[in-house]
């Protein structure tokens, strides 16, 4: 395994896991997980070399920390753990709430649930309209300086909001969806980041498991799966955006590689900055994606995958109207 830095000193593996889909219950499902076989996930993932770990409080809510909680036990010291808060969490999930006493109490929970005393990453799982940013990153700053937190960081914000934050408290990472299927971070938020030396750790590097190029048709996916309502699998779209993931096929045919290892690398060669997290929850994916960090793409791969997937090349929004509206804030 190779290893990077996030912002100034937070070293974590090149490759990490958002577990997400590691339990099947609550928000974002990709079909059905086995819990026994996620477990196994994450313990040979940490034998492989892999040491960053991204879950959050709303993923369930609460149980997918508490998963997290449980696979770790006895590594917690050799890894980075991420996880995230900023919503309103009662009997379902309501709206953001950023206010410094979420952060606060949000906090206290995800220790709990990940049985630690500290977490590495906490991020601002999406920007609140209503509570300053500047609110918001003091009441993380203070976790900070309690020794709660270790680094922070935004998912999801906007460049203007980057600069605001980061005159608070240092951010050490961005979370924000980045792939060969999402490309609108480049122009703003991109070099927002790299101008403060802030990390970028992209979600859903895949498109959602569209780039790994296993799925061939929405029939393809269970009653429930998320995707079954992502606008760039409908069935106006799905046809469309089979032709990006053929680009990467060829270039996996180069390599000997799989296209999800491709699609992987392009990320890691965009910068040392970046760290994708690709979701993951069978042992074979994980095998196979932690593998893209040992593939290096040519000048000439590289130039390939720019000419036939332009930034503009996917068919349809990546979210449905109301997740749109809580993205780059």
């Amino acid at each position: 395994m190779l290893y990077r830095t996030l912002g100034q000193d937070l070293k974590v593996s090149a490759i990490g896991l958002g577990c997400m889909a590691m339990v099947d219950k609550g928000v974002g499902v990709y079909g059905k997980s086995d819990e026994k076989e996620a477990l196994a996930v994450v313990h040979r993932a940490i034998e492989l070399g892999v040491t960053f770990f991204d879950t959050a409080e709303v993923y369930g809510p609460h149980i997918n920390e508490e998963f997290v909680g449980r696979a770790i036990a006895g590594h917690r010291h050799k890894l980075v753990i991420a996880t995230k808060f900023g919503f309103r969490i009662g009997e379902g999930t309501s709206g953001t709430d950023s206010s410094p006493e979420n952060v606060r109490r949000a906090c206290e929970g995800s220790l709990r649930r990940l049985g630690t005393d500290y977490i590495d990453l906490f991020y601002q799982h999406r920007v609140d309209p209503n509570v300053p940013i500047e609110e918001t990153v003091g009441a993380m700053a203070e976790l900070v300086a309690a020794g709660k937190v270790r680094h922070i960081g935004l998912s999801e914000p906007s460049a203007a909001t980057i600069a605001r934050a980061h005159a608070v408290h240092p951010l050490t990472a961005v979370q924000s969806e980045y792939s060969l299927w999402e490309r609108g971070i480049e122009p703003e938020i991109l070099p927002a980041m790299v101008a403060r030396g802030i990390g970028l750790v992209p979600y859903s590097p895949l498109g959602r498991g569209f780039l790994a190029g296993a799925i061939r048709s929405r029939a393809e996916l269970a009653e429930g799966d998320y995707r079954l309502h992502d606008p760039r699998y409908s069935e106006e779209n799905f046809d469309k955006n089979m032709g990006i993931v053929q680009a990467v096929r060829q270039i996996a045919g180069r390599h000997g590689a799989s296209a999800a290892q491709v699609a992987l690398a392009w990320l890691l060669a965009q910068g040392d900055h970046i760290v994708p997290i690709p979701g993951v929850k069978r042992l074979a994916t994980m095998e196979d994606s932690i593998g893209a960090a040992g593939l290096a793409l040519t000048v000439d791969d590289l130039a390939d995958l720019a000419a036939a997937i332009p930034p503009d090349a996917v068919s349809g929004p990546r979210y449905g109207e109301r997740a749109m509206s809580m993205v780059r804030l």
